[in-house]
């Protein structure tokens, strides 16, 4: 789960920069000096991404090379990075430390700040919606955990003998 949420989060940070930092030109990483400096923070947080990109995939890889990927536990992951970077990006750098806001030059904030959060919630309850729901089925698929009413001591003669 944390190489796939390293993805999403890189994943995410990658979306933000290029869409709203380049495409868009809403902001800058750092919107509090001069246009140099937001460019300068926009590279900063460009090569961050692509490392933590990198550093995920290879954590991927290794993990589907040991064949100890679990795809449900992916996908949660990913979500939890997608929703997780969002949230810190919308929370933490824009609200606490002022670093930048979403648009500069709108009469209302607020609209942007609720869909900029409310899209990073929805990532995050997904995630941990699907997080559950592999843990779920990881314990279920152990050999010798049981679940349910009836769970307790296992009486197999098989895994007694083990």
């Amino acid at each position: 789960m944390a190489a796939a949420a390293l993805v999403g989060a890189a994943a995410m940070a990658a979306v933000d920069e290029i869409v709203f930092h380049q495409v868009l030109g809403w902001h800058h990483f750092f919107d509090r000096s001069t246009p140099a400096i937001g460019l300068l923070s926009d590279g900063l947080l460009h090569t961050a991404e692509l490392l933590a990109l990198v550093a995920g995939f290879v954590m991927w890889a290794d993990l589907r090379r040991r064949r100890a990927l679990s795809a449900a536990h992916a996908s949660a992951g990913l979500l939890l990075g997608l929703g997780g970077f969002q949230l810190f990006d919308g929370l933490v750098n824009h609200k606490v430390l002022w670093l930048h806001q979403i648009r500069y030059g709108v009469p209302d904030l607020l609209p942007y700040d609720v869909a900029w959060n409310g899209a990073g919630l929805v990532l995050v309850a997904a995630g941990t919606v699907l997080a559950v729901r592999a843990r779920r089925v990881g314990r279920r698929a152990q050999p010798g955990t049981r679940t349910g009413p009836d769970a307790g001591p296992d009486t197999d003669q098989e895994e007694i003998h083990r």
